[in-house]
């Protein structure tokens, strides 16, 4: 079962993405991704596919190597990835909107012909690397620093839960520091770290209780050394540049919610209609009618919260409060999705062959990551003038 996405006023090149991405999602990501899935290996050849398909480069120029879309766009693709595996949705996410964006929004000529062409058509990865120890939604806490000596950055310190950080195709990491003080403030610089800079040390994997074959690592910094020419925008601008990025990546991780969203409800339809009950399909229960319906109006809801945010962003206009809701409606809608659809699926959906069972464990983090669901209430709140 597939939901009609006629309903929601795509153009017909908006709507032929959106199919593209779906087939792919059904034909090649789905037969892989219970094995990706169990030995926590991201699947570098299906990421490969995602780059020949121009997932990688959908909202940026064609003189980089893009596809000169938009972020909406982004989204349909990211949406349909998500229905079938999350970690594959996150993947192309966190490259995109915390990998490429930093570049094509922030550096220079020089940078965005050097970088993002590989990045863009896929044939390389990179990281961001905001979350500390002790800084995570206080991004203003940054420890890590980073000082300039010649001509040279010194950088020393460490970031945490870094997607994308650690694959074969990873090429660098943009990193937050504290470059110095202004006003009696810290002064937070972004600055490019290639990956092998001699100081700069990926950890191993964590052992995460969701998102198996997604690439996440621990990195640390002792006495790593970068050219002066890679600071990313201006010096001392990096916290901002940061905080716009975390707002455009809060409607892409909305579109990823609404994908597992999604998923659980197809799941919990089709098993319902074929699983057998004291000799009649489950989905004769009322009761499971009802948990359905409530699923498909939770879908409804974080699809339209999305599509505004991303109209809005992609048409030059304020987004950020909508970008908190759409990320708050949305992150809460695949939670609620998995847990019910699990419950659809009885002792089967605690078996992790089943993809309701994945979704389930992957769900909670879409609550946490780029934003908790207390930050975006806080962001909301202050849009109301109530904090």
């Amino acid at each position: 079962m597939t939901i009609d996405l006629t309903t929601y006023a795509l153009s017909d090149e908006e709507l032929d993405l959106a199919r593209a991405v779906r087939d792919f999602a059904d034909k090649v990501v789905a037969p892989a991704s219970y094995e990706a899935d169990r030995t926590k290996t991201l699947p570098m050849d299906v990421v490969a596919q995602m780059g020949e398909l121009g997932l990688f480069g959908i909202p940026f120029p064609e003189e980089h190597g893009g596809q000169g879309g938009d972020y909406f766009t982004l989204g349909l693709a990211i949406e349909a990835l998500a229905r079938v595996d999350q970690s594959i949705a996150i993947t192309l996410e966190a490259g995109v909107s915390l990998g490429a964006m930093p570049i094509h929004l922030f550096g220079t000529e020089e940078q965005k012909a050097e970088l993002l062409p590989d990045l863009l058509e896929g044939r390389a990865l990179a990281g961001f690397g905001l979350t500390e120890p002790e800084a995570g939604s206080d991004a203003g806490a940054t420890r890590t620093t980073a000082r300039l000596e010649g001509d040279e950055w010194v950088i020393n310190g460490a970031k945490q839960f870094i997607t994308n950080s650690g694959t074969p195709i990873t090429r660098f990491v943009t990193v937050t520091a504290v470059t110095g003080e202004r006003d009696g403030r810290k002064e937070i610089s972004t600055i490019i770290v290639p990956n092998g800079t001699p100081g700069f040390t990926v950890e191993a994997p964590y052992d995460k209780v969701g998102w198996h074959a997604s690439d996440t690592h621990p990195l640390t910094f002792r006495d790593a050394r970068v050219p002066a020419g890679n600071l990313l925008g201006q010096r001392g601008r990096g916290f901002a540049g940061f905080l716009h990025i975390l707002d455009e990546g809060r409607i892409a991780i909305a579109a990823l919610a609404t994908g597992a969203a999604e998923g659980c409800l197809e799941a919990a339809i089709d098993y319902a209609q074929q699983r057998t009950v004291f000799g009649e399909p489950l989905a004769t229960r009322q009761n499971v009618q009802f948990v359905i319906a409530r699923m498909q109006s939770r879908v409804h809801g974080a699809r339209l919260a999305w599509h505004h945010a991303a109209r809005l962003r992609d048409a030059g206009k304020p987004f950020k409060t909508e970008a908190a809701i759409a990320k708050l409606v949305s992150s809460e809608a695949a939670m609620d999705n998995a847990r019910d659809a699990t419950q659809i699926f009885g002792g089967n959906g605690f078996m992790n062959e089943y993809p309701v069972a994945r979704h389930y464990r992957d769900s909670k983090i879409l609550e946490i990551g780029e934003g908790t669901s207390e930050v975006q209430l806080l962001v909301v709140a202050r849009a109301l003038g109530v904090a």
